[in-house]
C-alpha cells in the first residue's frame, strides 16, 4: 500500500499508480482536509457569500442560496451534470482518476469532509469503477460531467462496475456496504471542478507513448541492418554539434542497438553513400519527439497532485477565492504534444516499412517474400500502415487550440484537454500498429541475411518479434499476428520504455 503525499509526486510513482498500486492519502494529508473542512463550515456560519459554497453556479453565480438548500443545491449540481455520452472509460483509467482526485483534495484546500475521501478510497479499495462515459468535458470549468458521473455513483447514481460485472448504483453500493453518500456545503464543486479526468487520459496516453517510442527505437536499429544502411549518421559527434537532448540520447540508443552486428561489419566498405531520411535522420525526428513527450510529462507530473478546483479554500486565513485552476490548458497542451510526437513517430515508421518492401530501394526481395507473384507477402501489410498514418495525420490537428463558449458565455474559453488526450490514445495505439508491421518487416529483411547475425541488443528484439509473428515463407493470415506484436508493444513487452 503506497502512502501518497501530494506534495511528493513523480513520474515514477504516477507509473505505479497507473498500473493499479494500491494507495491511500497519508495522514498529514488527512489533517490538511479536516482543516479545510473545519474553514468552510465557518464560512457558512458566518453569514459570507461565496461562490459555489452558497451561491448558484456559472451564469447563476449571483443567485444567493439560503442554508436550508445547500445540501440541495449540491445533489442538483451532480445530478444536472451527469450528462456524458460515449463509450464507457477504461476502468484502469477511471482507478487513476480516483487516486488523481484524492491527490488533488489531499493538499487540503478544497474543503470537502474525510467523509468524502473514505468514500473514493472505499471504490479504490474493492475495485469497484463508477462507469463514466468518455464524451461531454470541455476541460473547463475542470472535467464536470466526468466527474460528476463519478461522484452520482457514489450517491446512488449511475452504474458501477464491480471488479468486471456492472450493476445500477444502488445495488452496487449495497452490495459493497456503503450508503449513498450526502454532499456537505462546497463538495459537489469541490468534486467536479478538476483536470483529473484529462490528466488520467493522458498520462494513459503518455506510458503508453513511452513504450511504443521505445519499440519504434528498436524497430528503427533493425530496419537499418535489414537495408544494410549506415550507422555513420548516429555518431555523437553530430548530434553534439547540434545540442538538442532527445536527438543526442536517441542517436546513442541507435548507435548501441547496432554495436556488434555482423550484418553491418560485412558492409563496411561498401558503395551506398546516403541511406533515406526515415533511416538517416531517425535522431532528428525521434529525438524532437521525445523531447516533446519529456515536456509532456513534465507538465503532467505537476498537474497530476494540483489543486484543480474552485473556490480554493485557504484555511489558515478563513477565505475562499474563486479562480481558474480547473482551466486544463496545461493538460491540452501536453495531450496535443503527445499526439504530434506520436503521429511523427509513426509516420517515420511507415516510410521504413516502404523503403524495406521495395527491392529497388532495399535490394530484400520484393515485399519480402521469397516466392513474389504468387505471393503478396507484405504488401498489403505497408498500406495497412499507410491508412493509420493517415488516420493519425487527421486527427494530430491541436485540439488546445480551438474553443467553444459554454454556460452562456461566462465560461467563454475552454481548453478541450479531454479531446486532446482522447485523441492521443487513438494515435498512440494506432503507432503501435505501424511499429509492429515495422518490427516484422525489418526482422524478415534480417532473416534474408542470414547466417549473418544482427547486433547482440537487437537479437532480443528480433526474438520476441518471432514468438508472435513467425518467418514468412509463404502468405498467410495477417491480422491476428500483427493485432499480437501491438498488443504486446503496448503491455511494454517488446522494448519496455523509454523517457527515464
Amino acid at each position: 500500500m503506497i502512502s501518497l503525499d501530494p506534495e511528493q509526486v513523480s513520474l515514477d510513482l504516477l507509473r505505479q499508480l497507473w498500473l493499479g498500486a494500491e494507495a491511500r492519502l497519508d495522514e498529514a494529508s488527512r489533517e490538511r482536509i479536516a482543516i479545510s473542512a473545519e474553514a468552510v463550515a465557518r464560512i457558512v456560519a458566518g453569514g459570507e457569500t461565496v461562490y459555489g459554497v452558497n451561491t448558484g453556479f456559472g451564469l447563476l453565480a449571483n443567485t444567493r442560496i439560503p442554508d436550508d438548500r445547500l445540501a440541495e443545491l449540491q445533489t442538483n449540481l451532480i445530478l444536472s451534470h451527469s450528462c456524458g455520452l460515449g463509450e464507457p472509460t477504461p476502468r484502469h483509467i477511471v482507478r487513476l482518476m480516483i487516486v488523481l482526485k484524492q491527490l488533488g483534495l489531499g493538499r487540503g484546500h478544497s474543503g470537502v469532509r474525510l467523509a468524502v475521501i473514505d468514500a473514493l478510497q472505499a471504490l479504490l479499495d474493492r475495485d469497484a469503477m463508477p462507469v463514466i462515459p468518455s464524451q461531454g468535458s470541455v476541460g473547463a470549468s475542470g472535467d464536470l460531467a466526468p466527474l460528476a458521473h463519478l461522484i452520482a455513483a457514489l450517491m446512488g447514481h449511475g452504474r458501477i462496475d464491480l471488479a468486471g460485472e456492472t450493476l445500477p448504483a444502488p445495488q452496487a453500493l449495497q452490495r459493497l456496504g456503503m450508503s449513498p453518500l450526502e454532499l456537505g456545503p462546497k463538495e459537489g464543486l469541490a468534486l467536479i471542478n478538476g483536470t483529473q479526468f484529462s490528466c488520467a487520459l493522458a498520462l494513459d496516453a503518455l506510458f503508453r507513448a513511452e513504450r511504443v517510442f521505445a519499440a519504434a527505437i528498436a524497430a528503427g536499429a533493425l530496419s537499418v541492418d535489414a537495408l544494410k544502411g549506415s550507422a555513420k549518421p548516429f555518431d555523437p559527434r553530430i548530434s553534439a554539434l547540434r545540442g538538442q537532448p532527445g536527438q543526442v540520447r536517441v542517436a546513442a540508443e541507435l548507435a548501441r542497438l547496432l554495436e556488434g552486428s555482423e550484418i553491418l561489419a560485412s558492409h563496411g566498405r561498401c558503395g551506398r553513400v546516403q541511406d533515406p531520411y526515415s533511416f538517416r535522420c531517425q535522431p532528428q525526428v525521434m529525438g524532437a519527439s521525445l523531447d516533446l513527450l519529456v515536456n509532456a510529462a513534465r507538465t503532467l507530473e505537476i498537474e497530476a497532485a494540483a489543486v484543480t478546483d474552485n473556490p480554493i479554500v485557504f484555511a489558515d486565513e478563513g477565505s475562499a477565492i474563486s479562480g481558474g485552476n480547473f482551466h486544463a490548458q496545461p493538460a491540452a497542451f501536453a495531450a496535443d504534444m503527445i499526439a504530434m510526437a506520436m503521429c511523427e513517430v509513426g509516420s517515420l515508421s511507415e516510410r521504413r516499412i516502404s523503403v524495406l518492401v521495395d527491392p529497388k530501394m532495399s535490394g530484400l526481395p520484393a515485399f519480402l517474400t521469397p516466392d513474389g507473384g504468387v505471393n503478396s507477402g507484405m504488401m498489403i501489410p505497408q498500406v495497412t500502415a499507410a491508412a493509420l498514418v493517415a488516420e493519425n495525420r487527421s486527427m494530430a490537428f491541436p485540439a488546445s487550440v480551438d474553443s467553444i463558449p459554454t454556460s452562456a458565455g461566462q465560461e467563454d474559453h475552454v481548453s478541450m484537454a479531454p479531446i486532446a488526450a482522447r485523441k492521443a490514445r487513438a494515435i498512440v495505439a494506432n503507432v503501435a500498429g505501424i511499429v509492429g508491421i515495422e518490427l516484422i518487416a525489418a526482422a524478415q529483411g534480417i532473416d534474408y541475411h542470414a547466417p549473418l547475425a544482427t547486433g547482440p541488443s537487437l537479437q532480443p528484439i528480433h526474438a520476441r518479434v518471432r514468438e508472435h509473428s513467425g518467418h514468412l515463407t509463404r502468405d498467410r493470415y495477417w491480422a491476428d499476428e500483427m493485432a499480437a506484436v501491438q498488443a504486446a508493444m503496448l503491455a511494454g513487452g517488446i522494448a519496455g520504455a523509454w523517457l527515464g
